[in-house]
């Protein structure tokens, strides 16, 4: 039986990954999905206001403790890349395979606003405008999501070189919007590393919406 942290992108939830969930546990396994601090519908203005990447990253450190999981997949969609690469690194060796799903795949001293595109910045920054501290979601798109902490997409990942220990480390390319990713850079660099598998999905990015049945499956591939 395998382990599997799902993280969500920005201004998602838990939620985004509710097709999914089942069907990795049909096949046996543990699943555990989360929604990042300031994400949540509870949250007060200052929890999200001070949400940052060191936060997200310590909520997969904290359930790791608190379920006692080793030898966790552990699976982070667009900003979630951010998050399981810093969760890696202070993970202490409990995580044997990463996947960043259409997801930003940081070096030590980037961010989510440096590693991103021009467009993606621009929609930060107008997002954030009525509050300075959220930025609003994109116009349509799930009811569900909520205004994301501006500070965790600005804050730059300090990394070990301990995530660079993981056995397994694999990024899922999303063919499907080729005229709006940010993630075209970041394939052909990952390309030529060999220590990255690169697999391509022919959706748009949130594929684990769109074609949950393939985003399964390659996570079920051994």
């Amino acid at each position: 039986m395998a382990t599997f942290v799902l993280v969500p992108g920005a201004w998602h939830g838990s939620w985004s990954f509710e097709t999914v969930v089942p069907l990795l546990e049909r096949a046996g396994h543990a699943v555990h999905a989360l929604t990042l601090t300031g994400l949540r519908p509870d949250d007060d203005p200052e929890t999200v206001a001070t949400a940052d990447l060191d936060t997200h990253a310590g909520d997969v450190v904290r359930l790791f403790d608190r379920a006692g999981l080793d030898e966790v997949t552990l699976v982070g969609h667009s900003y979630g890349g951010m998050v399981i690469a810093a969760a890696a690194d202070r993970a202490a060796g409990r995580v044997s395979r990463l996947v960043a799903l259409d997801a930003y795949v940081p070096r030590d001293g980037e961010s989510c606003w440096s590693s991103t595109s021009e467009q993606y910045r621009q929609a930060f920054v107008a997002g954030a405008a009525s509050t300075g501290y959220a930025t609003r979601p994109p116009e349509g798109g799930d009811p569900r999501r909520r205004p994301h902490p501006l500070a965790s997409l600005l804050q730059t990942i300090r990394l070990t070189g301990a995530v660079a220990a993981v056995p397994r480390r694999e990024f899922v390319y999303c063919s499907g919007w080729e005229d709006r990713t940010p993630f075209a850079p970041l394939r052909t660099r990952l390309q030529a590393d060999p220590e990255w598998r690169v697999h391509t999905l022919p959706t748009a990015h949130n594929a684990m919406r769109e074609a949950p049945e393939a985003v399964a499956a390659l996570l079920l591939a051994a």
